[in-house]
């Protein structure tokens, strides 16, 4: 399998920031590493190797980006309000760093998809829902989505335009509901152990989704279905089949 990396000094982040790419040819996949995890995480947990059939068959071409999530939303020393400045900082860079370099190598804009597994998926459905003109469907596996999973009940502008479940609700601008209503929405999440805030989270912005006419494929797998790489080994090449 074709496979590049890439190493970048970020003027938004101020620091570097590195990225792997598979695949030569293919609908653009950005995705984002759980909670703390590096651009390689999802090569060295197997997600790469499970999808490998629509890398080399030109369906896919995958981007694995960095995380800040140490340095925002985990980082309890921070007091909330930073730990949510700097995570819109990795926002910028993500639209106006990652996407455009994402457009370059594929020699033109494309529809890209974006996915992740735990806060991975809060950070693919967040980063859909925020700029559905950049990004056109999310796969959002067992992920939390709401930003309260760090800074409880604290609530500043950059919490709350970062917290779909919070945001979403208000939401009534048809230059964002229309796009949504035409994009491929993956919600998946297993009934098993270690999934149970996921649970609640997905059946609310399920609910969401419904109450605003935006159609999505919201999965709940068995009680057998843990919180764990082994399930999202299965569960990725399964939604990618269905929505590409």
């Amino acid at each position: 399998m074709y496979t590049e990396e890439h190493l970048w000094r970020s003027p938004r982040l101020d620091q570097k920031m590195a990225m792997r790419v598979y695949g030569h040819y293919g609908r653009p996949v950005l995705v984002f590493p759980t909670s703390g995890g590096r651009y390689y995480e999802y090569e060295d947990f197997g997600m790469i190797e499970s999808i490998r059939p629509f890398i080399e068959q030109g369906r896919v071409k995958v981007f694995a980006v960095d995380s800040v999530d140490r340095q925002s939303w985990l980082d309890r020393r921070l007091p909330p309000v930073e730990r949510a400045r700097r995570h819109e900082l990795y926002d910028q860079y993500i639209a106006k760093e990652v996407v455009p370099f994402i457009h370059a190598h594929c020699r033109g804009p494309q529809p890209i998809l974006t996915t992740g597994c735990s806060l991975g998926a809060f950070h693919a459905a967040n980063f859909f829902f925020r700029y559905p003109r950049l990004f056109s469907g999310t796969i959002a596996l067992s992920g939390v989505y709401r930003a309260a999973f760090s800074v409880g009940d604290y609530m500043d502008s950059n919490v709350y335009f970062h917290s779909p479940i919070d945001y979403l609700p208000r939401l009534h601008d048809p230059n964002y509901l229309e796009p949504y209503r035409h994009a491929k929405i993956v919600l998946c999440v297993g009934l098993g152990a270690w999934e149970e805030r996921m649970i609640h989270d997905t059946r609310l912005l399920h609910d969401i989704l419904q109450q605003k006419n935006i159609p999505a494929i919201v999965d709940y797998w068995g009680h057998d279905v843990e919180h764990h790489w082994f399930w999202w080994r299965q569960q990725m090449p399964y939604f990618l089949e269905k929505i590409l």
